[in-house]
């Protein structure tokens, strides 16, 4: 075991201050260059994900401009009567554009089969005792369930409901105070589209609405619970079908009647372009194209660390070249109402004219333009691709960037492992300098003893 404890015990001096300063004077400027690295790199790295993120999103709005249907895109406005909706419509493309008078007559709906008076006391009332089963049909649906014997009017309600098969019929009771009712409802519409109730087992003729053995069942759909198609008139039309929705009554467009009209009130409905649609994936994308242009200023600004930088530099004019081209029969975006201002943002207007104007008096015009093959969408959408996609060349400098801070991770450790070993070497040699000066120490204080008893020695205390 060594008897000095710590550096400088034996010698009195400072050594391991010595040490420590020594270390630091070491240490501290190759922290410092790694400090200084890894800053400029995660500035770096958050530029580069904020522009990903902006061109991305810039990419994803022209995309949407080179969508075919969005300048052939029609749109449908109901007026709705006062007393609330009675149909909505959606049109398509291939509508026509036209404005039409909607009434409607009679909404579809599905049947109902309630049992006869007296049937069933309560809902715990047996209904057989033997097993059978109960085949339910309605147009062209059908399924049938298994009933076990023994089983009560509750458990068949609760079977017919829980059935994987079930194409749309709902069983209930109905607790009237002297009786229990039970109810089969059938979501499927038509006329000639009523709800039946078969069976295999006499014991379930109370429940079905034909009895096994021929005629009439125990469930009855009276006539206003049968099944009803949908009646609406389009301009004093009639038109009439097995649902609530109607396609292609008026081209291009699907009617779906939401409740019967009260007395004579009618909705009106008006089919034209859809300029609102493409207005505002106009708006989408020069919001879009301008918060990038504003991205791309403040990181490659004068108060920044990435000051000219050649990436910036370089998206910045190619973005600005690309609504700067000429598209078409020689026309450019100034051509349809856009403009630029002193800070390179685009703007909906100029001093000739407005994109709104142009879309309302030549939409072809700015189809062909933005939204054209080899248009300003498509342009766009190409240029960004380079930067945004797979392999582009942020997400190359992103990997570029992430592999140097590993390596600035690398050399810290690597700094950490050699300050280590220095301090062991610097301890070890400054250990046997302070065993050495304790030695010489005690030699002097040995001789200076033995001088102080020598005859006629006599020492100076002051």
């Amino acid at each position: 075991m060594p008897l000095i404890s710590s550096t400088g015990a034996r010698s009195g001096l400072d050594l391991q201050g010595i040490i420590d300063a020594t270390l630091q004077a070491e240490r501290v400027p190759k922290k410092n260059r790694l400090d200084q690295q890894e800053g400029r790199l995660t500035v770096e790295l958050s530029a580069v994900g904020e522009m990903r993120s902006a061109l991305s999103k810039l990419q994803e709005s022209a995309e949407k401009l080179t969508e075919g249907s969005l300048f052939s895109a029609m749109k449908a406005s109901v007026t709705q009567p006062d007393s609330g909706d009675i149909v909505s419509v959606e049109s398509s493309e291939d509508a026509n554009a036209g404005n039409f008078e909607l009434f409607v007559q009679q909404l579809a709906k599905g049947s109902r089969a309630v049992s006869a008076d007296g049937a069933f006391a309560s809902a715990d009332d047996e209904v057989n005792t033997n097993a059978g089963a109960l085949t339910f049909g309605a147009g062209d649906e059908s399924f049938t369930l298994n009933i076990e014997a023994g089983s009560t009017l509750e458990d068949i309600r609760n079977a017919v409901n829980s059935a994987d098969d079930n194409f749309g019929v709902t069983a209930d009771i109905i607790n009237t105070g002297t009786e229990a009712k039970l109810v089969f409802r059938s979501n499927v519409t038509g006329a000639g589209n009523d709800l039946t109730v078969t069976n295999d087992n006499a014991e379930f003729d109370a429940i079905s609405t034909q009895a096994n053995g021929g005629g009439a069942g125990g469930m009855a759909i009276a006539a206003k619970d049968q099944a009803t198609d949908a009646i609406i008139e389009i301009d004093g039309i009639q038109a009439t079908n097995d649902t609530n929705t109607f396609t292609d009554v008026i081209q291009g467009s699907t009617i779906t009647a939401v409740k019967e009209s009260e007395g004579t009130e009618t909705a009106q409905l008006s089919i034209a372009r859809d300029d609102a649609g493409v207005q505002k994936s106009i708006d989408s994308f020069v919001k879009a194209y301008n918060s990038t242009v504003d991205l791309l200023s403040q990181i490659g600004g004068e108060d920044s660390m990435m000051q000219g930088d050649a990436t910036v530099r370089t998206l910045k004019g190619q973005l600005n070249n690309v609504l700067t081209s000429t598209f078409g029969e020689g026309q450019t975006l100034f051509d349809l109402g856009f403009g630029l201002d002193n800070d390179g943002r685009l703007q909906q207007e100029n001093p000739v004219t407005n994109v709104k104007d142009v879309l309302a008096a030549d939409p072809s015009a700015l189809q062909n333009v933005i939204g054209g093959e080899n248009g300003l969408a498509s342009r766009m959408e190409t240029l960004l691709e380079g930067y945004v996609g797979t392999g582009g060349s942020l997400q190359l400098r992103r990997d570029s960037i992430n592999e140097s801070l590993d390596r600035v991770e690398e050399s810290r450790e690597s700094l950490a492992l050699r300050m280590e070993s220095l301090r062991e070497t610097l301890n070890s040699k400054y250990q046997a300098l302070d065993s050495l000066v304790g030695q010489l120490q005690n030699r002097g204080n040995a001789v200076s003893a033995q001088l102080a008893n020598l005859p006629g020695f006599t020492r100076d205390n002051d």
